[in-house]
């Protein structure tokens, strides 16, 4: 399985950002770009959510390399038939083999549409099927605990693609990644991932898929602190969400990590009181440094990977963030890829 590194970008930036940022990925040589579709929460923050299905179509028609993934959308929010309709959008948008389609439950979007369950693997493998069933083209009839599909067979005439792309879960919890392991092609694990996770994670999926990683970064040509800077900005918002908003699930994320309730309380309270750079300034060099990031000069963001590499993580999706991002991608695809790839 070839190794990859791609970025996982938030959609609660204005669209032009995103566009331009995709472009800059396309140019300097960046495997993939995740969209992780954000949720209403963050207009608590001065941020708006917006729509991966819609951007990414868009993200397709602006770069011409670049591999496009939902990373990811929840089934909960649009039925997999539905899913499967938008996917051939960006299918047909990116071109053959540009495109990934990413599945995850999305507890805090749940909670903004007030449509919370127990019951997340069932509903996930029906849709993994269904999704997977109507891209085939063939007649499909499926019959699931959560959701259904009937869809007719696509006529030979017709002017659709015809290839399913791969089909990724992302899980924190040991069944849903063994979920993961049985019916998809790919894992992708949370924000604050760290390699002891990724070990764990591969202990759970024990299949041979891809593991995608999503993990805290920044860099800077020749200043370390710089470089930790964007990192330990996003480590903050997404420390601070894991204390507000998904709690017991991310346990043990946080207990592999090593980091106590203790250490994250005041972060969150920060965030909620006076926002991200709030939170950022609570933390510390020893808690970024357990929230194990990418981040610093090219030198450190090569041995990171190498570390990550070394735990089974197969495809590094950097969390970036900081100042001049345009500039970080173009530092990471000149001065930390090609050692990574060799």
């Amino acid at each position: 399985m070839p190794f990859r590194v791609g970025v996982m970008q938030l959609t609660m930036e204005p669209l032009d950002e995103m566009l331009a940022s995709a472009r800059a990925m396309d140019e300097a040589g960046m495997d993939t770009i995740w969209l992780a579709e954000a949720y209403p929460w963050w207009r608590k923050h001065g941020m708006e959510a917006r729509s991966s299905t819609v951007v990414s179509a868009l993200m397709a028609r602006e770069t011409t390399r670049l591999t496009i993934g939902w990373g990811i959308i929840s089934p909960f929010t649009r039925h997999p038939v539905q899913v499967a309709m938008d996917a051939r959008v960006v299918q047909e948008a990116a071109g053959p083999g540009r495109f990934l389609l990413g599945f995850g439950t999305s507890k805090i979007f749940l909670n903004n549409i007030r449509s919370q369950t127990n019951k997340t693997l069932g509903p996930m493998r029906d849709a993994v099927a269904i999704v997977r069933g109507v891209l085939g083209g063939e007649a499909f009839e499926y019959e699931g605990d959560t959701w259904s599909a009937s869809v007719p067979a696509l006529q030979d005439g017709a002017h659709a693609p015809r290839d399913v792309p791969p089909v990724y879960v992302a899980a924190t919890a040991p069944k849903m990644q063994a979920l993961a392991g049985e019916v998809a092609d790919g894992c992708l694990t949370p924000s604050i991932t760290t390699p002891a996770f990724v070990e764990y994670t591969c202990k759970n999926v024990g299949a041979d898929i891809d593991i995608g990683c999503t993990v805290v970064a920044s860099i800077n040509a020749t200043d370390r602190e710089q470089g930790r800077d964007g990192a330990r900005e996003i480590a903050g918002m997404y420390l601070a969400n894991k204390v507000q908003n998904i709690q017991g699930s991310a346990d043990v994320l946080l207990d592999l990590a090593g980091i106590e309730q203790d250490e994250i309380r005041p972060v969150a309270e920060a965030m909620e009181q006076g926002g991200r750079l709030a939170a950022k300034a609570q933390v510390s060099d020893a808690l970024l440094d357990k929230c194990k990031p990418i981040a610093g000069t090219p030198a450190d963001c090569i041995a990171a990977i190498e570390e990550y590499r070394a735990a089974g993580c197969t495809h590094v999706m950097l969390e970036l963030w900081g100042e001049d991002r345009h500039e970080q991608i173009r530092l990471f695809g000149e001065q930390v890829l090609p050692h990574v790839r060799g």
